[in-house]
């Protein structure tokens, strides 16, 4: 079943969306500033990629964030004391978020605007990959506060990193400084700011969209194959083990 843009271009308060030329521009904010992460974008962004993927109109994505972050801040409010409800939705978004995200068949080129501390894995998840020079990266609200980072950062750390320094990463909660990244080539391009960033993920779409639209969808395909396997076979698993983790000082008995 396909989808029109015009059908979902308004539907996700968390994201801003233009299209021109079949290159559609998704633009993640929160109240039309940098993304705070928290319920709202983790129960939009699996159901905004599924309708991005369904939509034949579409040849190249463009993935971003807005204003000077990507992402840095936390709104820990949606958490707090975890019950078997709670749990329950978090699993449901969580499993279908960057699974959703790989299953998008085109071209996917993430803009990482700045800082990202929270979820920077999703635009990392590019084919191709434009940083500004402020763009620290980080898995800032796992492992170091208390929480299994099991909701797909333990896959796609380890893919991007390698065995060992992405087990390090998560665990000890490491910065990774622009230059540091595309020396480690998780970013295509270092930009001097997020529009020229942006400005530089635009002349990429532009160049990649001159090719056929079966060569851009095969090609997608090809290269997102190895992690898509992963993630499906070890995303059920580490966020099992998540909600364990979460459920750990969940008061029973007399306190409950």
């Amino acid at each position: 079943m396909s989808t029109r843009f015009e059908d979902y271009r308004d539907r996700y308060r968390h994201v801003r969306m233009s299209r021109a030329d079949g290159v559609l521009e998704l633009e993640l904010h929160s109240d039309g500033g940098s993304l705070v992460w928290g319920d709202g974008p983790h129960t939009e962004l699996g159901a905004c990629f599924a309708d991005v993927a369904r939509d034949p109109g579409n040849r190249i994505v463009i993935l971003g964030g807005a204003g000077d972050a990507f992402c840095r801040r936390l709104d820990d409010s949606w958490v707090g004391a975890m019950t078997p409800e709670k749990w329950q939705k978090i699993f449901f978004h969580g499993h279908r978020l960057l699974l959703e995200l790989l299953d998008i068949e085109v071209p996917v080129i993430g803009v990482v605007n700045g800082p990202a501390r929270i979820h920077a894995e999703i635009p990392l998840l590019g084919d191709v990959v434009v940083g500004t020079r402020d763009a620290v990266l980080q898995d800032a609200p796992h492992f170091r506060y208390g929480t299994v980072p099991g909701d797909g950062a333990h896959v796609v750390w380890q893919e991007l990193l390698g065995l060992n320094r992405g087990r390090a990463f998560l665990l000890l909660a490491e910065r990774i400084e622009a230059e540091e990244a595309l020396r480690l080539g998780l970013y295509h391009r270092v930009a001097d700011d997020a529009a020229a960033a942006w400005a530089a993920a635009r002349e990429i779409a532009a160049d990649l969209a001159t090719r056929p639209d079966t060569v851009l969808r095969y090609t997608r395909f090809a290269l997102t194959r190895r992690i898509r396997q992963d993630l499906a076979a070890g995303l059920s698993y580490g966020l099992a083990l998540e909600g364990l983790g979460a459920f750990e000082s969940w008061p029973t008995g007399e306190d409950a």
